[in-house]
């Protein structure tokens, strides 16, 4: 499995990369760390003639403290995960940083490439000639998901560990294009849609992440569930991050998932069962039961929907306990 040809281009600062997705638009493609666009590219799912690189545009890169956090989208997710400054402000955060991959694809991969993967299915990552003998899906180049074959909607998942972490935080993005710099919680960033599963333009580029000063200090967990412990996407993700009052009552919370719908979310209903709730059985109960009624893992991995649904509603026990009692 080769890589199709195409023209690297390497701008030096921003305004250039904006100027070349405009000129280039329809055939070009933005590459940050490639842990999850060059594979794409091998199995054909991708062929831009050309490709922009982000590497060299050092403005992107860098986690700067001021009111709350900003995190450049071409910092690493290693770097993220290895700040103290992260894991003393903002657990769950870090936590999924050290969740992603490897330590090996954690130093090349970035936190904007992990907020806006592609989407993925087991019918979907595949190289040409598989998908072939399938008729191809809806995704690409055919007319059929496989997943869900009444229908006329691609179910495959977004599959990135940073997100429903940075969700439960109530992170913002900002967003670069020729026109102006726009900013949007991230939470309105994913469509829901596994085909166009983000709101970004063929010419605007994901440059920051924000975290609000009100989410610093928030106890936080993480758990994910994957099929190889070193290297896989998650098939379930459970983020969950919590204000506590000093005689253990939740003031505000949230808990959000990934790996199990085609956008990652916060759970209906789970901010408002957390607050004023003291930690018991029947509160986790309940969490468990409001995750299990939002998300609708299908056939689209190795794992069977079922379990990945028994999973989640394990993993939000866990998280929750955890972020508790830290």
């Amino acid at each position: 499995m080769t890589l199709p040809e195409f023209t690297l281009l390497r701008p030096r600062n921003l305004p250039e990369a904006i100027d070349s997705l405009d000129r280039h638009r329809g055939d070009i493609q933005v590459i940050a760390g490639g842990t999850d666009l060059v594979p794409s590219l091998k199995q054909r799912l991708f062929a831009p003639r050309y490709l922009l690189d982000l590497k060299p545009i050092r403005d992107l890169r860098g986690i700067r403290n001021g009111h709350g956090l900003t995190i450049g989208a071409m910092t690493t997710v290693g770097a993220i995960a290895d700040s103290p400054l992260v894991a003393e402000k903002f657990p769950v955060l870090a936590a999924a940083a050290a969740a992603i991959a490897s330590p090996v694809l954690r130093t090349t991969g970035t936190l904007g490439g992990n907020l806006c993967l592609d989407t993925r299915c087991l019918w979907y990552n595949q190289s040409p000639f598989w998908r072939a003998s399938c008729g191809f899906c809806l995704k690409k180049d055919g007319k059929v998901c496989h997943v869900a074959p009444g229908g006329e909607k691609c179910w495959a998942v977004f599959s990135g560990d940073t997100a429903p972490a940075l969700l439960a935080l109530g992170a913002e993005i900002e967003i670069a294009s020729p026109r102006a710099s726009r900013r949007l919680p991230l939470a309105d960033f994913y469509t829901g849609d596994g085909m166009a599963r983000i709101k970004l333009a063929g010419d605007e580029i994901l440059t920051r992440v924000h975290l609000p000063e009100s989410s610093a200090g928030l106890r936080g967990a993480y758990f994910k569930y994957r099929l190889r412990g070193s290297i896989d996407y998650p098939l379930a993700g459970v983020a969950v991050a919590l204000d506590l009052a000093p005689d253990g009552t939740c003031r505000r919370g949230a808990l959000a998932v990934t790996a199990l719908n085609p956008k990652p979310q916060l759970i209906p209903g789970a901010e408002a069962a957390l607050r004023g709730s003291r930690l018991s059985d029947d509160l986790l109960d309940r969490l468990a039961e409001l995750t299990n009624r939002a998300i609708k893992p299908l056939s689209t991995s190795a794992s069977t929907p079922d379990y990945r649904r028994h999973i989640a509603r394990v993993f939000v026990r866990r998280a929750v306990r955890q972020a508790w009692q830290a």
